[in-house]
């Protein structure tokens, strides 16, 4: 299967994702400088006190500055770049004021909350020390987003075959610079597409941040593959449209997300008929109708410690989340969704310097682990099922030919350094397993198709800074000695 798309703004390539997949078979202390290691000007060490004095420095200014997407402060011509935004807007969004004690975890959360506005491609902080003088300037160097863009795609998948993508997204409703995201897919079999309006909250503001949105989609199942089909032959596909209203608001240093939501799934052959059982009699909804529907409560809770939530390079995430359903509508489901998610970032300097990690566009050399962990109570239908394996859970399987469970536990290990500019390399251990949870599936989609429950994988891959975005490229090779080449855009994790 090969996946490959452009998107476009004004004429100009900004954006660039591929997937491309080819299976093959062997035998068929928080110091300042410690929490902002990403910032062109390193926040110096604890920052120097006065000679005389014992007092942490003081603020003396916030200086909000305005930067291209290289950190540049001027434009070619020499003049200061100017921002969409007034800097009062961003201003008001930091808790660090004139006359506090200098605190890098007050910026730390200062650049979380930049971050969660989704108006700005990067924002990195420079502190600089006054002469004589206990205090310091500190400078948010901001590079915004653009206000409104188009995207326009393509590609070809195995369910739908050759489609064409538009998007819109705009950052400029209200005065609250609230934001808009459209996307549309179009095939000769069907249309799809997702619409999400979004008013982050504000610190400034203090009050809701909320969401809401709706979406039709379809895909080939991950969980009804492999050597069972329908009694047609075709593969089972999945259907998806619902909507969801959610609003937000950190509690201390934890944001937290409440959400009311609704799924209807249905699982169809090629021609979009609704299917009820596989070829060997095993039912693929809970209702056995071919239809599900999902009511859910659900709240989620994030602790985010990374140095900077734009280009994190050390620190991490803990999120906690739980999803209710509500017994109504089509198979009258009632269940609860309970899942972990861990992330961690260890700086360290086996082949590289702290000089050349400070370089602009380098990718740093450091650790990352990912630990995962679900479950589900009360009733389980098939298709939600947690499903292993595949490029962003164990590389070098295919998407869910690990297994699919009821529980899982997930943890992955990458070795990130540095090549050259923009470009890096990795090394990555995943490993997946079900907790013998398959055979607690209703029909037992994974045992019937022999998926083994449990899998590793391990491999190399390269890292490019691109004009486009990071572009990502693994090599991965599974202890059931498969092979699987595949690209894509960001990190791992």
């Amino acid at each position: 299967m090969q996946f490959l798309k452009l998107s476009l703004i004004s004429g100009a390539i900004i954006g660039f994702s591929a997937s491309l997949a080819v299976a093959q078979t062997l035998e068929n202390p928080t110091t300042a400088e410690d929490l902002f290691p990403a910032i062109r000007q390193a926040i110096p060490t604890g920052v120097a006190q006065t000679p005389g004095t014992s007092a942490q420095p003081t603020v003396r200014n916030r200086i909000v500055r305005f930067v291209n997407s290289r950190g540049e402060a001027v434009d070619r011509e020499g003049n200061p770049i100017e921002g969409r935004l007034p800097q009062e807007f961003i201003t008001n969004e930091l808790r660090l004021q004139a006359g506090d004690i200098y605190d890098p975890d007050i910026v730390q959360a200062d650049l979380q909350q930049l971050y969660q506005l989704g108006l700005w491609g990067n924002v990195t902080v420079s502190v600089v020390e006054v002469p004589d003088e206990n205090q310091v300037d500190v400078i948010y160097n901001v590079n915004e987003r653009a206000a409104r863009s188009f995207n326009f795609g393509g590609g070809i998948n195995d369910d739908v075959g050759i489609y064409g993508e538009v998007g819109y997204r705009s950052a400029t409703i209200g005065r609250l610079h609230q934001r808009l995201e459209v996307n549309t897919q179009v095939s000769l079999r069907d249309v799809g597409g997702r619409i999400q309006f979004v008013s982050p909250y504000r610190y400034g503001e203090d009050g809701l941040g909320f969401s809401f949105g709706g979406f039709r989609d379809r895909s080939i199942s991950n969980i009804f593959d492999q050597d069972v089909d329908l009694p047609n032959g075709d593969r089972v596909r999945i259907g998806r449209v619902g909507g969801n209203v959610n609003f937000t608001r950190p509690i201390g240093r934890w944001y937290s997300t409440v959400g009311l939501n609704y799924n209807r799934i249905s699982t169809r052959d090629a021609n979009w008929n609704i299917a009820r059982r596989d070829e060997r009699g095993n039912p693929l909804t809970w209702s056995g109708t071919g239809i599900d529907d999902l009511y859910t409560v659900s709240f989620a809770t994030r602790r985010d410690w990374r140095d900077n939530p734009f280009d994190p390079r050390s620190g991490g995430i803990l999120t906690l989340a739980t999803q209710q359903s509500i017994p109504i509508g089509v198979g009258n489901i009632l269940q609860n969704r309970l899942t972990a998610d861990y992330l961690l970032y260890v700086p360290t300097r086996w082949v590289s310097s702290e000089a050349q990690n400070l370089q602009p566009n380098t990718l740093p050399e450091m650790f990352a682990f990912n630990l995962q962990a679900g479950t589900i109570l009360g009733d389980l239908p098939p298709h939600q099922a947690f499903a292993l394996g595949g490029f962003n859970s164990v590389r070098g399987y295919g998407s869910g030919d690990v297994g699919s469970g009821r529980s899982y536990f997930l943890a992955s290990g990458e070795y990130r350094f540095p090549l050259f500019s923009r470009v890096g390399g990795v090394v990555f251990a995943d490993f997946a397993t079900d907790l013998g949870s398959g055979d607690t599936v209703l029909g037992e989609p994974a045992n019937v198709r022999d998926k083994p429950g449990t899998g590793m994988g391990g491999g190399i891959g390269l890292r490019w800074r691109s004009p486009f975005g990071l572009v990502r490229f693994d090599l991965g090779i599974s202890d059931r000695g498969r092979i699987y080449f595949e690209l894509g855009t960001g990190q791992r994790y």
